[in-house]
């Protein structure tokens, strides 16, 4: 058994997703010292981008008449869905991007659907933790409410189709401290940060005292 850690940052020095990922994993090793951390970093390391497509029609093709590339795509699909499943409990750090889920987790979230039975739970009821965050805000309300396509993906993907224990933790506002034009949200998104940090730290207490 593990923890499997997945970050998607294409920032990994300065990654507000990461941060928060952090926090829970340190809160989930301090009480499982000897449970080893299994690490993907699709920002730094991302999948091919051609992989899904020829696991999908590798899946459709029978097995003698398969190319290399669905033969290999198939072999890639099947190992990240083993590692998923090996988990013990599940980090996920995704940032949104250009209002949308970004497409290095994407990729691994289609190869995941590849590499298993369409439809499979293969969270099914497994402490899995969603840190995402987002550069702006789309809370009810503001100017861009509805704007983030992202957050509603992974849920939907994590808690309804992979049936998983999930417990998400937000951030919003990350930008205001650099960026021009944001200056009068700053207050907020301190504020917004630290309450994010202290969900991060409590969903990691929470479940490792389960």
């Amino acid at each position: 058994m593990s923890l499997f850690r997945l970050d998607a940052s294409i920032l990994p020095g300065t990654s507000a997703s990461a941060e928060l990922a952090d926090l829970v994993e340190s809160e989930w090793t301090a009480v499982h010292p000897d449970v080893p951390v299994v690490r993907r970093h699709l920002g730094t390391d991302p999948l091919p981008a051609d992989a899904w497509a020829h696991a999908h029609t590798g899946n459709l093709t029978p097995e003698l008449d398969r190319t290399p590339a669905q033969r290999d795509a198939l072999t890639l699909a099947g190992s990240l869905t083993a590692e998923l499943k090996a988990a013990e409990a599940v980090v996920l750090a995704v940032p949104l991007y250009n209002f949308g889920v970004s497409q290095h987790f994407k990729t691994w979230v289609d190869l995941i659907i590849a590499g298993s039975p369409l439809g499979s739970p293969v969270l099914k009821d497994k402490p899995t933790f969603l840190a995402t965050v987002r550069g702006g805000g789309y809370a009810p309300g503001t100017p861009r409410e509805g704007w983030d396509h992202s957050t509603p993906y992974l849920k939907r993907i994590l808690a309804d189709v992979w049936q998983a224990d999930l417990v998400v933790i937000e951030r919003e506002l990350t930008l205001a401290a650099a960026s021009p034009g944001m200056e009068h949200l700053r207050d907020l998104a301190a504020e917004l940060h630290t309450k994010a940090l202290a969900a991060a730290r409590d969903a990691g207490r929470e479940t490792t005292a389960k």
